[in-house]
């Protein structure tokens, strides 16, 4: 019955796409002709759940995109609808199995947060503790298996069709999207990872991090329910001086930490941006939402940390030999032609920002986001095509760069003696 019920979702969530994708086709013959890209980021958006994911994959991965796409995709905005609180308790109450009352003695009915997979309510433990129930809208995952398929057999069609889109391998793309999302709908994946980077801070006696403490009795695939943090932003600078009286050391805390995950815990935190990185009322950090990590090879590390240890010291060779150690090639990669073209690169960005003029927000992450696909871009040119993982690895250090900027801007990173694994 299970298998009938969800062939009949799936078929309607066949209609549903084509139905959108008809709007959207329509408006377009209306003279409604926004830029491609723009097009798309839009159609991604009224897709819903899987192509909002989609959308943030191809923002996150300017190894596998064009420069103009990955920009337009930064704005794929991952905000639907919060359900209505009946349907969040009868999925709780299912999930836990017995009466609600005898587990929780509250849940707010007003959602802390709603995405496209998952809806967040703020409770009290009837034994009295502050948690958060993140829960799994309903669907979700018949959703997503119904448009990856869908997406994977147009891949499969699409380089029949046309052989020389083959290297970029778009069924292998959507593959590795499949196995990313199903991971994420999938809450005692992710609880099983705070469990593991809890032991990671603990082998490390580092006392100045935390993650929040998962309640396994009233948690399940489908239900996640954690210790509630009470803390701000990375990027408030009011806020954390009101936690923290040195908000730069604040910041070298949360990058040795994780840092120190990319050698010594079996996965990093893929998604370091403001709302996953938290300063608790006792200064402590907190890293929340585990649903996307990243897996790294030692070897890929190594290299790796000798690319970033070559851009610190303007060594073109080594950051050259090192893209080729990171990179998948079918061809023999030249480091002297690779590391002339670095270094041409190098001199634009240096003209692209010059010291004397003020910091702008906004201007800093896009020009940030530019060099990396400009670097990406080259390395491409000598034939080389990097893993997602290195591309995950690049936005970390985007970001932990535009924290640099807010809380410590007069901080040299490559020269600060307090950050351990860039020594």
């Amino acid at each position: 019955m299970g298998a009938v019920t969800n062939g009949i979702k799936g078929a309607f969530r066949i209609g549903q796409t084509i139905s959108v994708l008809g709007r959207t086709g329509l408006n377009w013959a209306r003279g409604d002709r926004p830029p491609t890209p723009q097009l798309l980021r839009q159609t991604f958006e009224n897709l819903g759940a899987t192509y909002i994911k989609l959308g943030q994959f191809v923002a996150s991965s300017p190894t596998f995109f064009p420069k103009e796409y990955v920009e337009e995709f930064q704005h794929c905005l991952d905000k639907t609808p919060n359900l209505p609180f009946g349907v969040i308790k009868r999925i709780i109450r299912e999930e836990l199995g017995r009466p609600i009352d005898q587990v929780f003695a509250e849940i707010d009915p007003v959602a802390l947060a709603s995405a496209s997979i998952a809806q967040v309510h703020a409770a009290r433990l009837v034994t009295g503790e502050d948690v958060v129930i993140k829960v799994q809208k309903p669907g979700v995952e018949t959703i997503l298996l119904t448009d990856l398929n869908f997406l994977y057999l147009s891949a499969r069609i699409l380089e029949t069709l046309a052989p020389k889109l083959s290297w970029t391998s778009l069924s292998g793309i959507v593959e590795e999207i499949q196995q990313t999302m199903m991971e994420e709908c999938d809450f005692i994946k992710e609880a099983n990872n705070l469990k593991v980077f809890r032991e990671f801070l603990h082998n490390t006696h580092n006392e100045d991090a935390t993650v929040p403490k998962v309640y396994e009795h009233c948690s399940s695939r489908r239900i996640l329910t954690m210790e509630r943090f009470y803390g701000v932003s990375m990027t408030d600078l009011d806020s954390i001086r009101e936690y923290s009286n040195d908000p730069e050391r604040t910041l070298i805390t949360a990058m040795n930490t994780w840092f120190a995950s990319l050698t010594k815990c079996e996965f990093f935190h893929a998604d370091v941006h403001a709302g996953n990185l938290m300063v608790l009322k006792d200064g402590r950090i907190g890293f929340i939402d585990f649903g996307i990590v990243g897996r790294i090879k030692p070897d890929t590390w190594q290299a790796v940390s000798d690319f970033i240890s070559s851009i610190m010291v303007g060594n073109f060779e080594g950051m050259a030999d090192a893209m080729i150690r990171i990179g998948v090639t079918r061809r023999t990669v030249k480091v002297d032609d690779l590391a002339a073209d670095l270094q041409r690169l190098y001199r634009k960005m240096d003209h692209m920002v010059p010291d004397d003029v003020p910091y702008e927000m906004g201007q800093a992450e896009d020009d940030v986001n530019n060099i990396l696909m400009d670097m990406v871009k080259v390395g491409e040119g000598h034939g080389l095509h990097f893993p997602r993982e290195f591309a995950l690895l690049l936005k970390q250090f985007l970001y932990f760069d535009r924290y640099v900027h807010i809380l410590a801007p007069e901080m040299d990173v490559f020269m600060d003696e307090r950050l351990t694994m860039l020594h």
